[in-house]
């Protein structure tokens, strides 16, 4: 038996949590990034947002403001998967 072997079955009890942990973090990074750059959300709030405006719920300023900060992220969406 090899010193690297007892070495790792001794730090086993520590290390495969951790590696576990690390493989949890990733996949919920994952998820959020598909999340946040999902441009069918962003349609969808688009959408959203205009209908409030037609329900006069926000006013043409408050409208604008979040209007642009949508279109930014759109923008930025499809330069990200453009440039790949």
């Amino acid at each position: 038996m090899s010193l690297s072997l007892i070495g790792r079955l001794l730090a086993a009890p520590v290390s495969e949590p951790i590696r576990g942990v690390i493989g949890l973090a990733r996949l919920i990074e994952g998820q959020v990034v598909a999340e946040i750059y999902d441009e069918d959300k962003i349609r969808g709030a688009l959408a959203e947002l205009e209908l409030k405006l037609d329900l006069e719920e926000i006013d043409l300023a408050e409208y604008e403001a979040q209007e642009e900060i949508l279109l930014q992220r759109l923008n930025e969406i499809r330069e990200m998967k453009r440039d790949g």
